[in-house]
């Protein structure tokens, strides 16, 4: 598996990866941080030692490559259809829907065409969304002769789920929870991966171990039509902007996917371990919800006009802080707000293009990064000021987001892992520094609105200590720039989001000297670098493209609208066939690295196409 040529499918509660041959190579079942039923994307190990594993590696591979009938005994961890001789032909999604197409043809007048989804419409007065993917194969021409393949895992890789057969399912244990695949298919045919006919079509039905009620090919039909209604129905309530129409609504419904809807949390990917970078062991776990990413998240959420959605996460953020009541906010949490995500190696899995290690869970949530308090603060200012919520913030809310602005005022100064999660030092981060000043300052608007004027100046006055402080210790005259640290000489991207914040103008000089520095110390052709020194794990090599987003939107702000137009049009020209964009880019291939899809960059490319579009009234 070469690339990140996978498109996403799933409805809110579970969701998988398929690539250009319709294999889902990545499905953690039931939930986004389950155990991964298909981990094909990671290469499972199983019982092979490493040579064995990367020579059956690559023979599936060239199997694949070949649309040849591959042995019982190639790569598990996946769910795949192979047409003898056929090559994916075309991969898109359905207009303004998370339903997948592909189609394979062998060249001899053969087709078939497989939809992919995860039913989600509401039934009863209720959404119904169960953790459950829906296959439906369909013969397009001739006589295409298939053989599917149902090779799920369990334990990270380690080994089979063990199959149990009945009538007209097969039922495949080993995970936290059975999955139940019902077809309408040979169930002889799937346990033997023997090759038939394809007469019309055949359904497959993965989810709960549970009887189904109906005809397969009845259900998955009225699963498809509601799903894909239902998909219409939002995006036709979306707020867009007049260009890039496109983009947006693919990265709307991408963002919407990575919503665990039953807590409102939003994850930052659906994998673990893609790395950064070609083999430099920068491979984390990303199926959690950083609270780093909760202002961007709101923001985008609210210039959609995806009320709800937004509603919930912001539920999900009010819980987290009543929870920490005096304990320190972490940078992260579980989809269930779980406070300890306790890091392990999966020695099951290869990892990705057998980079590894693969691992689970993800030590950051045990940092010091002082810039939660002010994420957390920016993110719930808005359930105070809209008036479209069901429950607005209260005082209540209001002497809770208190505790957190204290805690800025205690910590602004002090040192952290900062934005980017150093493991191995510990520096006074002017980032963070400025999100506890944005603590202070959303908290002083909020005590106005609620009528506390008391309280609205002591915020504003604290806001005003932090902000002087940052301007004497942050700012290099020399360089003229602001730094990375309190008296330091280095910058990095996070910088290029004061002017987002509101912490300068965008016409004051030391913001525009600030995007010009950023710019020649951290550009890579196109591209933007987190920051340009060694950490714990060396250089960085790759360029992580929200940044390169966040300089694009900076880049608006001070006046440059037609450079920022220009750089985004290459950005959009790096997302994936399906329009889709993971974590860092290689600037030199462009190539794609880390998880994937990544929501922090589809939030991004929405940001940018709201920002830099021509307004509707301007259009005709």
């Amino acid at each position: 598996m070469g690339t990140l040529d996978m498109g996403l499918i799933g409805n809110c509660r579970t969701s998988a990866l398929v690539d250009r041959n319709a294999n889902i190579v990545w499905w953690c079942y039931p939930y986004f941080d389950s155990d991964p039923l298909c981990s094909a994307l990671l290469e499972p190990r199983g019982q092979l030692d490493e040579t064995e594993h990367a020579e059956m590696a690559h023979a599936y591979r060239a199997e694949q490559n070949a649309g040849a009938f591959a042995g019982r005994e190639g790569p598990q961890g996946m769910i795949g259809i192979v047409l003898e001789g056929g090559q994916p032909v075309e991969q898109r999604y359905e207009r303004n829907s998370a339903v997948l197409l592909t189609r394979i043809a062998d060249g001899q007048g053969n087709a078939i065409e497989i939809i992919d989804f995860a039913p989600r419409f509401y039934m009863f007065g209720r959404m119904f969304s169960p953790a459950m993917l829906v296959r439906i194969i369909r013969k397009v021409a001739g006589r295409p002769r298939i053989a599917l393949q149902i090779r799920p895992t369990a334990d990270y890789g380690k080994r089979r789920a063990e199959a149990r057969c009945g009538a007209h399912h097969i039922s495949f244990a080993g995970g936290s929870q059975s999955m139940r695949l019902t077809t309408d298919a040979s169930v002889s045919a799937v346990i033997d991966e023997s090759p038939f006919y394809l007469h019309d079509s055949i359904t497959l039905l993965m989810g709960p171990d549970e009887t189904l009620e109906g005809v397969p090919h009845e259900v998955g039909r009225s699963f498809y039509e509601n799903t894909r209604k239902y998909w219409a129905d939002w995006v036709r309530s979306l707020a867009i902007p007049f260009e890039w129409q496109d983009v947006v609504i693919r990265s709307a419904i991408t963002l919407k996917l990575n919503v665990f809807e039953d807590t409102g949390a939003v994850i930052a990917a659906v994998t673990t371990s893609i790395p950064e970078a070609p083999h430099t062991v920068r491979n984390w776990d990303y199926r959690y919800c950083w609270l780093r990413d909760a202002y961007f998240v709101v923001h985008v959420l609210n210039r959609l006009g995806a009320t709800r959605t937004m509603e919930r996460y912001l539920g999900f953020i009010l819980n987290i802080v009543a929870d920490s009541r005096d304990a320190p906010m972490q940078p992260c949490y579980g989809i269930r707000r779980q406070a300890v995500l306790e890091e392990n190696i999966a020695p099951g899995l290869a990892g990705y293009r057998g980079m590894g290690p693969v691992r689970i869970g993800n030590q950051a949530y045990r940092q010091i990064q002082n810039d939660v308090f002010g994420s957390a603060i920016l993110a719930t200012n808005q359930s105070f000021f809209d008036a479209r919520l069901e429950r607005p913030a209260d005082q209540a809310i209001f002497q809770d987001m208190e505790r957190l602005g204290e805690q800025a005022i205690r910590y602004y100064k002090e040192p952290d892992a900062g934005i980017w999660e150093l493991r191995g030092s510990q520096r006074v981060h002017t980032f963070s520094s400025i999100m506890c000043w944005a603590a202070c300052d959303r908290l002083a608007s909020i005590a106005r609105r609620l009528g506390l004027p008391e309280r609205a100046a002591y915020w504003q006055e604290h806001a005003e200590i932090i902000h002087r402080e940052i301007c004497d210790k942050a700012w290099n005259a020399e360089m003229n720039t602001f730094v990375s640290t309190f008296g330091g000489d280095r910058l990095d991207a996070s910088l290029l989001l004061m002017g987002e914040f509101n912490f300068l103008k965008s016409d004051d000089p030391r913001f525009v000297g600030t995007v010009a520095a950023v710019e020649k110390h951290l550009r890579r052709g196109d591209f933007l670098l987190r920051y340009d020194e060694e950490d714990d794990f060396g250089l960085p090599e790759t360029a992580f493209l929200v940044c390169t987003l966040w300089w694009i939107l900076a880049l608006a702000q001070i006046g440059q609208k037609a450079r920022a137009r220009e750089l985004f049009e290459k950005v959009l020209a790096h997302r994936n066939h399906l329009g889709l964009l993971s974590e860092d880019v290689a600037p030199e291939t462009g190539e794609l690295w880390g998880n994937f899809p990544q929501t922090y960059s589809m939030v991004g490319l929405i940001q940018c196409a709201m920002r830099l579009s021509i307004h509707w009234d301007a259009a005709y």
